[in-house]
């Protein structure tokens, strides 16, 4: 799993400042994101964080990953000390 938060990371830094939603996933699917995130602890770090998320949400794994690669370039997300995945600071998690 800390591959998947590097990778994550990695690609945040290549799309610079942008803040493009991802395109497959409408204005309720990201509400539905932000439900899901929040009631796990608004932290994903581990493959036990992202099954619920998945299946909360409706969404794929790489949907999920798309979403909060948003989130961190919108800057409503930051990725933890040492690797260990994303907090999510918006909506519940504010």
């Amino acid at each position: 799993m800390k591959k998947l938060a590097f990778v994550m990371l990695g690609v945040s830094l290549l799309s610079g400042c942008l803040a493009i939603p991802p395109q497959d996933v409408s204005p309720e699917m990201r509400d539905d994101y932000l439900d899901a995130v929040a009631s796990i602890g608004c932290v994903l770090r581990e493959e036990k964080h992202y099954l619920p998320v998945e299946l909360q949400a409706g969404l794929t794994r790489e949907q999920v990953i798309a979403l909060t690669q948003y989130h961190l370039a919108k800057g409503t997300a930051e990725t933890l000390p040492d690797d260990q995945g994303v907090k999510l600071m918006t909506g519940a998690c504010a």
